[in-house]
């Protein structure tokens, strides 16, 4: 029998309570054992709330404590949204019946249904928002509370779209639990990972190109839009970035590349690295499933703590682009966080890896990380 390798990347019970914490007016119930409470607590820095099942209530079913927490939690206003988990849904527990004549959401996602994006888009599925055609502005989409840098992305696209003179619409997923159901017709994307497949999509926000097609997509379909501003920006920036990196390259070699991330920002910091600083990616690793159109690299699937050792051992890469877990298997070799976990640093500003100021961000940490181990 082969042995089980660590994994790498949240369960679809994690990715429910993402999408669903980061809606004001929802109080989150993740119904199984305090393992289950306690590890998406700490990764999405949210307040949930957690039923915390023994093993008696395994045995002899676990409907009291869940009505118990409902019924704690009632009396303090908005809606309340339970989660299953994969000891009541082992247990085949109808949670539904239990459940009846309350006006409590359900989500049955256990880890065991898939993977982070996996439950996030069973919890939006299940809130069934819709769009309002007579709200103004633009949404802003692939949000989650799991995203390291998604309150950078929100304040940064934001940004932009004020600069072309249009209001922001439903952020999802973090917004007042109202709006989702009067979305604008509108949308842009900060990671396509989590994409909320409402409204019109109008592109991107993850690299200088994808910016600019967005806005230009924007400017045609929406009247008042003025891209121009935003534009402008784009081409000043991007020549801040192409300075920096011929500067780089006048005194070091391009980088050989391995990248470990979720898909749309592991492209993103692929694609990147080739424009700017002529990278060989060596390896595109996601956590999730790869795209299904063919990329300019190799790209796999890499969710195991022994694959990314073997990944890292046969490409033998200058830089790694990932996590805390890459960057534990890197030695000293540069690296770069982008994915959770991001431990043993101190982070106290919430950049983005969105717009504008993301590329910025993310050229500027690679250029430092790999200035620092060639001094």
């Amino acid at each position: 029998m082969p042995e089980c390798e660590t994994p790498l990347w949240p369960c679809a019970m994690t990715g429910a309570a993402a999408c669903l914490a980061g809606f004001e007016g929802i109080s989150v119930v993740i119904h199984g054992s305090s393992g289950c409470y306690y590890y998406p607590a700490t990764l999405l820095h949210a307040p949930l709330h957690g039923t915390f099942i023994l093993e008696n209530e395994a045995i002899f079913g676990s409907g009291d404590r869940l009505r118990e927490v409902i019924g704690d939690l009632s009396g303090r206003g908005g809606r309340i949204a339970v989660i299953t988990t994969c000891v009541p849904s082992v247990l085949g527990e109808d949670i539904k019946a239990m459940l009846d004549g309350t006006n409590v959401i359900l989500v049955d996602s256990p880890g065991f249904s898939g993977e982070l994006e996996t439950g996030y888009r069973a919890a939006l599925a299940v809130l069934a928002p819709e769009t309002d055609p007579e709200r103004p502005g633009v949404n802003i989409d692939g949000v989650s509370l799991s995203d390291p840098f998604y309150e950078g992305n929100v304040r940064e696209v934001s940004r932009l779209l004020h600069r072309a003179g249009v209001p922001v619409g439903t952020v999802f997923c973090r917004d007042w639990s109202e709006m989702a159901g009067h979305a604008a017709p509108l949308t842009m994307g900060t990671n396509d990972d989590f994409a909320s497949g409402v409204g019109k999509y109008l592109g991107g926000t993850l690299g200088i190109p994808a910016l600019r097609a967005t806005f230009q997509n924007l400017a045609t379909v929406r009247e008042g839009a003025d891209a121009d501003p935003v534009l402008a920006e784009l081409d000043l920036q991007e020549e801040r970035v192409i300075h920096a990196c011929d500067k780089f390259l006048r005194r070091y070699d391009p980088p050989g590349a391995a990248i470990f991330a979720g898909t749309a920002y592991a492209l993103f910091a692929a694609d990147t690295l080739k424009r700017y600083l002529d990278a060989e990616i060596l390896l595109v690793g996601t956590r999730n499933d790869p795209p299904l159109s063919a990329a300019p690299y190799t790209v796999e699937k890499v969710t195991g703590l022994e694959q990314v050792a073997r990944k890292i051992a046969e490409r033998s890469p200058d830089l790694i682009i990932g996590s805390s877990f890459e960057r534990s298997l890197g030695g000293d070799r540069a690296f770069v966080g982008i994915i959770p976990p991001l431990r043993g640093r101190v982070r106290l500003a919430e950049p983005p890896l969105a717009g504008t100021g993301g590329t910025l961000h993310f050229v500027e940490n690679v250029l430092n990380s790999c200035m620092d181990k060639k001094t």
